[in-house]
């Protein structure tokens, strides 16, 4: 095996990011990674920590030294979904009115996690061991996958006598196909990480052990490569058009297309090409 990029050891973080005994965040280059800090219970999330979770993301978007987000579990699994605790909490906001893990926001996409999509920068799933349940939603939600080795994926909702939950049969079959979603939500069996990447639910399976370094490694070269303004817009455009007619979806992209031609970023790339040097594209957040 050759050896690979050289890892981007952490780096000390602002306060505001670290959100202590449920999510560790750590700057590493252009990067922040989240880890769900609960390994005893596989990392199965509470209320607390989906909201806590939601701020560490947005912060890390807001900050113009940030390229992307990597989220990753501790211990030997990614996350076995709500918590028992969070799932009582939610069964009685079902009957009750009351609390729940994904209440919906004005304006927002509900269901868990979904404010994953609506962030302008990458979302990396680094998924080490089981993503179950809630887990595979969180999986699901962020932009592309990396499995190490030992990684699986489980739905479990039809045995639990639930549906699909938080967007997912809209989701996965665009994800992976109709067919394959169909399988997984229905027979709610365990694949692993090679059926995965076959299926097209992961893009990298790696070591395990190279796992967050590969993640931090593929947003350091898009920090050092590509436009952040580009990457936010066609984040935006792809999420937006996956259902969008035809007509509606390529007026849409040209007229993103042509404003972008009239950013900055389009001239320092064009100027980056010809000299013969990497790009300095400015970045995003804060108040850009």
């Amino acid at each position: 095996m050759t050896d690979g990029p050289e890892p981007i050891r952490p780096e000390p973080i602002v306060p505001e990011l670290i959100v202590p005994e449920l999510i560790v965040a750590e700057r590493r280059g252009a990067a922040t990674v989240l880890t769900l800090d609960r390994p005893d219970a596989l990392n199965a999330f509470t209320l607390d920590m989906v909201r806590e979770l939601r701020d560490a993301v947005e912060a890390a978007s807001a900050d113009p030294d940030v390229i992307g987000t990597v989220i990753t579990g501790a211990g030997r699994g990614f996350c076995a979904g709500l918590d028992a605790s969070a799932l009582a909490a939610t069964t009685q906001g079902a009957a009750t009115g009351g609390d729940r893990a994904d209440a919906p926001v004005e304006g927002e996409l509900p269901g868990l996690f979904s404010f994953l999509v609506e962030q302008p920068k990458p979302v990396i799933g680094a998924i080490n061991g089981v993503a179950a349940g809630g887990g595979f939603v969180l999986a699901a939600k962020c932009d592309i996958r990396f499995a190490a080795e030992s990684a699986s994926f489980v739905t479990i909702f039809s045995k639990r006598g639930l549906i699909a939950e938080h967007g997912m049969t809209w989701l996965l079959p665009r994800q992976i196909g109709v067919g394959a979603a169909l399988d997984l939500l229905w027979s709610s069996r365990k694949v692993d990480a090679a059926e995965a990447l076959r299926l097209g639910l992961v893009q990298r399976v790696v070591p395990d052990d190279e796992l967050v370094d590969t993640a931090v490694a593929y947003l350091q070269d898009l920090a050092e490569q590509v436009s952040p303004a580009s990457m936010a817009d066609t984040k935006r455009l792809v999420y937006g058009q996956l259902g969008a007619d035809i007509d509606v979806a390529f007026a849409e992209a040209d007229e993103a297309t042509w404003r972008g031609v009239q950013r900055a970023d389009a001239t320092e790339g064009a100027n980056a090409y010809l000299e013969r040097r990497p790009p300095r594209f400015d970045r995003i957040g804060g108040d850009s």
